[in-house]
Parts: structure tokens; C-alpha cells; sequence
């Protein structure tokens, strides 16, 4: 991806310093639901704040981090600011074309913790966006394990999950955020849900939109990138990651959608490069 000596946003918020060390020991909770959950893109934080907060049973003991950003760190900071950028003049296009002002997020670079209107947070849940603030949260570290333990390398990987949470954001200025909350709680666990995964793919259909504009407005696409995001896309489906954590998927838990249709909405938002396009809810 051709990033470098591009515009970097202004919208970060950079939270690295004050980031702290911590030793947690969960009671009454499976690390395995633990672990699953901090696969996701996406994820709803409450959830995982609740039980990290909640959970009875569990000591804690923190230190404040001397964490100093090397030189790698700093280039990933700045890399993301690009693809920050790179999502604002996307979406201001957009927007502004449907005669409506968008409102750009922040993005808040943290380490190891942070404290957020949703409540706290652990760099080992990855990448969230949370409604409260406005804002898109991510400890770069979390690309490293995009590339170790998801197996999904490459800075193209890395941008489709800034953009997908940007994605987030946009649902939630336009409403469909709140309206899927609203019917969720009229609905079944299994039918909340398939709403879950509409939710999501929509996000990775936005993911694949800010590709398509960019790359007409910027050039930015080498050989391979797309060929990583779609990887990236597939390598967080909810079949793969049930497989691999116990060894079965269970169809009606799935939250993010398959790896198929991940990669089929990412596709369809790079391809036609349309809101209307990215239409993935039958009925709210």
C-alpha cells in the first residue's frame, strides 16, 4: 500500500504514555470465551467490559507503563493516521454528496489498557469502536498478532481493520447502530444474533467502499493488498474461529458472519463502491 509522505489525520489521540501494566486474574469465566471474543473485529465492548469488570473472584495489581514507542511503533502510528485520513476524505465525499455533514472520529492509540465511554478496555480484546465517544480505540501491537495468530500479514490487512471500525462509526451517525439495538431487544438470542452479523458485514462492506474511493481518488493499491484484506476478512469469520478455539462452529452464536461472507461483503463494497450496495439487513 502506497502510504508514506501522505496526509496523516488529526483526529488521533495519542494515549500510549499513559497506558498501564496490568495482572488480572479471572474467576468464574471460561479464558476461552475470553480469547474468542478478542478475535473479533467489531466486538460490542460492553460485553467484555462487563465480564472483566463484574466477574467475581478476580484480583488485580497495576503499574504505570515507562513505555517508550520505537521506531516501528511511531511508523505504524503514522500509518494509521494515513488510513485515518484516507477514511475522512472518503466519507466527507460521501456524506456531503447526500447533503449531510460528517462528523470524523478519533482515534485513540493506546497500550496495553484504556479507559473509554464504554468502559475499560484490554489491548488483548483488539481494535473497538465505542458509541459513547465517537471514537475508534487500537494498541498497535494488535497488528503483530494480526500477522502471528490470525495469520492475515501485510499493511493492506492492517487498513481494512481501521477502516472497518470507521465503519462503525458511520452506522452509527446514520442511525442503523440504534435501530439495530432497538430490535435486538425485542428478539430472541439467536435472532439478535443474525442482526450481529448484518451489523458486521455492512462494516466490512464500508471497509471495501473506502478501498474502492481511494484507490480511484489515490492510487494506493500494490500488488497483493487486496489479496490481504481479503484474508485478513476471512481469517476473522466466526466458522474459523469457533473451529479453531474448540474444535466446532455453532451457526446460531455467530455474531461477525463466515469467512464467505466477510470476504463476499468486502468484495461487494470494493467492487461497486456504493452505501446502497452495502445494504446486508433483510428488515429492521
Amino acid at each position: 500500500m502506497k502510504w508514506r509522505n501522505r496526509r496523516v489525520s488529526g483526529n488521533i489521540e495519542d494515549r500510549r504514555a499513559s497506558g498501564r501494566k496490568s495482572s488480572r486474574k479471572v474467576g468464574g469465566i471460561s479464558a476461552i470465551i475470553i480469547t474468542l471474543a478478542a478475535m473479533y473485529f467489531g466486538v460490542d465492548p460492553g460485553i467484555i467490559f462487563s465480564l472483566l469488570e463484574n466477574t467475581g473472584g478476580q484480583s488485580s495489581s497495576v503499574q504505570q507503563s515507562t513505555y517508550r514507542p520505537s521506531a516501528e511503533q511511531q511508523q505504524l502510528a503514522e500509518f494509521t493516521g494515513v488510513v485515518l485520513a484516507d477514511t475522512e476524505d472518503t466519507w466527507n465525499m460521501l456524506f456531503q454528496q447526500q447533503g449531510i455533514r460528517y462528523q470524523e472520529p478519533k482515534l485513540v492509540l493506546f497500550t496495553n489498557t484504556v479507559r473509554s465511554a464504554c468502559g475499560h478496555a484490554e489491548a488483548a480484546m483488539g481494535p473497538f469502536y465505542c458509541p459513547g465517544d465517537h471514537k475508534v480505540y487500537i494498541d498497535l501491537g494488535f497488528y503483530q498478532q494480526l500477522k502471528t495468530e490470525h495469520n492475515a500479514p501485510g499493511d493492506f490487512a492492517q487498513a481494512y481493520v481501521v477502516a472497518h471500525e470507521v465503519g462503525h462509526h458511520v452506522q452509527n451517525l446514520l442511525g442503523i447502530s440504534t435501530k439495530v439495538n432497538k430490535a435486538q431487544q425485542r428478539m430472541s438470542k439467536t435472532e439478535a444474533n443474525q442482526l450481529s452479523v448484518m451489523l458486521e458485514l455492512q462494516a466490512d462492506c464500508f471497509a471495501g467502499l473506502w478501498a474502492h474511493h481511494t484507490q480511484k481518488a489515490k492510487q494506493i493499491l500494490e500488488q497483493g493488498d487486496v489479496e490481504e484484506a481479503l484474508n485478513a476478512a476471512s481469517q476473522i469469520g466466526d466458522d474459523r474461529l469457533q473451529k479453531q478455539a474448540r474444535g466446532y462452529a455453532s451457526p446460531e452464536s455467530f455474531t461477525h458472519g463466515t469467512s464467505r461472507q466477510r470476504v463476499q461483503w468486502f468484495k461487494k463494497g470494493f467492487a461497486e463502491g456504493t452505501m446502497q450496495g452495502c445494504h446486508t439487513f433483510l428488515s429492521l
